[in-house]
């Protein structure tokens, strides 16, 4: 596969060391960057997310956005949504055309509205190099065990096709 027929598309819902950790076990994804994105104003404060790389053949983007909305909680308007704001983040306007009716659809399926939004990315900047692949540096930490572990557990029981083997992590 080429690098012209892998997608990019930005992630955000809840702590961006759950997102990465989250997507990171998915296949058909090649890269993760977790880090803050901000979107055109209004949206312009960072938030926490990571940006995907990924194969749109080997993992459609429904699938992708299923996961995304089933592993954070993607009907919440809690107190810290700026922080972790929920969000699907576009770099085109024909692909926020997509996603909002794969959300449309989607939202079929869940009993209470979705607070997930279609964003334009206009910024990225990366965390930390010390925070970076959190949850693959150490598992066993009580932040991993208590929020990440969880998500990992929907993402194995809901989609267990999608998990990626041991061998092929994504970066």
């Amino acid at each position: 596969m080429t690098s012209e027929d892998r997608v990019k598309i930005g992630l955000g819902g809840g702590c961006h060391w759950c997102t990465e950790a989250v997507f990171q076990a998915v296949a058909g994804i090649s890269k993760v960057e977790q880090g803050f994105i901000a979107a055109d104003p209004p949206d312009d404060a960072w938030s926490e997310a990571v940006v995907v790389t990924f194969d749109p053949v080997a993992l459609p983007l429904e699938v992708l956005i299923e996961i995304h909305l089933r592993t954070h909680s993607s009907t919440s308007h809690h107190k810290m949504r700026g922080k972790y704001r929920s969000a699907i983040y576009v770099y085109d306007a024909g692909t926020g055309v997509k996603v909002g009716r794969i959300l449309r659809t989607l939202q079929k399926a869940f009993d209470e509205p979705l607070a997930t939004r279609v964003l334009s990315l206009s910024r990225f900047k990366a965390s930390d190099e010390r925070f970076q692949n959190y949850y693959a540096t150490d598992p066993s930490r009580p932040f991993c065990k208590t929020y990440i572990d969880p998500k990992l557990t929907i993402l194995r029981k809901e989609y267990g096709q999608r998990v990626r083997g041991d061998a092929e992590a994504a970066e």
